[in-house]
């Protein structure tokens, strides 16, 4: 298919890449950010294309913008897009360049949310400012979703447009976000691009010890601290028993036929060894996971104090909730009560759909040399909340990205940077896939 992008589109990921970085949108959590001045930023962007956008919040500062593109066939389930505007906190001290900057240099554009994820949000709007100008219009109905508050608990985000504004979402079916058709170098020159189909559920945990308390140089069985303790490095030695659900096998499968290798599942830490680098791809979702991140005990050094706490960043597999909740009991034991600090499912998209079937010939056009698989993620997106409306997500920002680039240092890492020319794919990528979806 010949070049249908316009040349205005690839100047404009770009620069609202590198505007949208400028606009300063932490959220340290607990209700600390305002999405506002980004969420008005893109809905005067959809406004300039004729497209109405729907400012909401659920709490002051704390705005999503919601739009929506008639289709051509109104029987055709309608496809979400959505992407968020807040971004984790960057300490500037420790970044090459300032983090909210949004510089572009030698090719490259800098700033916290480059990768996560307010380049995707620019890739949104210039496909569809591009539309605008040729005349386009989409087979089926388009949402534009641009959401607060994904990188805390999503209340004022997703979660809230879901549970409060479903109306908006008549008809979505699917969607589509972030992390997903980015170029994986393996080290042995082949370009590997996975395509999300599929999000390990959030259990994040909060565990308190009780005990008693007392003086800290008296002998005492009841230390909560030590009864704390004792769990964390339960949980923490903790080996999961492997859990392989249809996207993972999938993954599995399609990567040793790529390397020519006999997908034995039986033995699959066999595998893993065999592929390689690329195991990297499929190793962190073998399994459940709680990982212990944050310890709160005591106000004194000569006091034992009465009750020590604990949070955990667990993980579980589709339809592996109930060992994990069963495998908490036990670790935690009979002096440790645990508790979910926050919840969201876990999520299975299909890999033999059209849409995961256009997803993966919008990637092999551009990238003939490239190989896209299916993948889980293992953590979490959005399109967990979106859920609760019936709409199957898939993990699909397209980028190409030279060898040697730690996509997934990116992530909330310091330096988060992308390249012009992996936005330029990506515009190109988006637009192929949606015209046809």
């Amino acid at each position: 298919m010949a070049e249908q992008v316009d040349g205005p589109a690839l100047d404009e990921v770009v620069t609202f890449t590198s505007d949208l970085i400028r606009i300063d949108t932490t959220n340290r959590g607990g209700g600390d950010c305002r999405e506002r001045p980004a969420a008005e930023y893109a809905a005067a962007r959809l406004a300039e294309a004729g497209i109405e956008p729907t400012l909401l919040e659920r709490a002051e500062g704390r705005t999503n913008v919601v739009a929506r593109i008639e289709g051509t066939d109104s029987s055709a389930g309608a496809l979400l897009l959505h992407g968020h505007l807040d971004v984790v906190p960057a300490a500037a001290a420790d970044w090459s360049v300032h983090p909210f900057s949004g510089e572009i240099r030698d090719g490259v554009v800098w700033g916290r949310g480059a990768v996560d994820m307010k380049n995707m949000d620019a890739m949104i709007l210039a496909v569809l400012r591009g539309w605008a100008r040729q005349g386009v219009r989409p087979r089926r109905d388009i949402v534009i979703a641009f959401t607060a508050d994904e990188e805390a608990s999503a209340e004022d985000g997703s979660g809230f447009l879901a549970d409060e504004h479903a109306a908006l979402f008549e008809g979505c079916t699917e969607g589509i976000s972030e992390s997903g058709a980015f170029t994986f170098h393996d080290g042995g020159g082949r370009q590997i691009y996975p395509i999300a189909a599929g999000e390990r559920g959030t259990a994040w945990l909060k565990l308190t010890a009780r005990g008693r308390a007392g003086h800290g140089s008296k002998v005492n069985r009841d230390n909560a601290v030590t009864r704390l303790a004792c769990a964390i490095a339960r949980i923490g030695a903790h080996e999961w028993p492997l859990r392989l659900t249809p996207t993972v096998r999938a993954a599995l499968t399609e990567l040793a036929a790529l390397y020519g290798i006999e997908t034995d599942l039986a033995d699959v830490d066999a595998l893993l060894e065999k592929l390689g680098p690329a195991a990297a791809l499929v190793e962190p979702t073998l399994r459940n996971s709680a990982s212990p991140t944050m310890l709160d005990a005591g106000y004194k050094i000569n006091v034992i104090p009465g009750e020590a706490v604990a949070y955990v960043d667990g993980r579980y597999m589709p339809g592996g909730e109930d060992e994990f909740r069963g495998t908490l009991d036990r670790l935690t034991g009979p002096d440790v009560d645990w508790e979910f600090h926050h919840r969201e499912v876990a999520l299975q998209s299909p890999v033999d759909s059209a849409t995961f079937a256009g997803m993966r010939a919008a990637v092999e056009e551009f990238a003939p040399e490239g190989h896209v698989v299916p993948f889980c993620m293992s953590g979490g997106t959005d399109a967990k909340q979106f859920s609760r409306l019936g709409i199957t997500g898939y993990g699909f920002t397209p980028l190409k990205l030279p060898d040697g680039y730690d996509y997934a240092a990116m992530f909330h890492g310091v330096d988060e940077r992308v390249p012009v020319e992996a936005l330029h794919f990506g515009v190109r990528v988006l637009d192929r896939f949606l015209r046809t979806a």
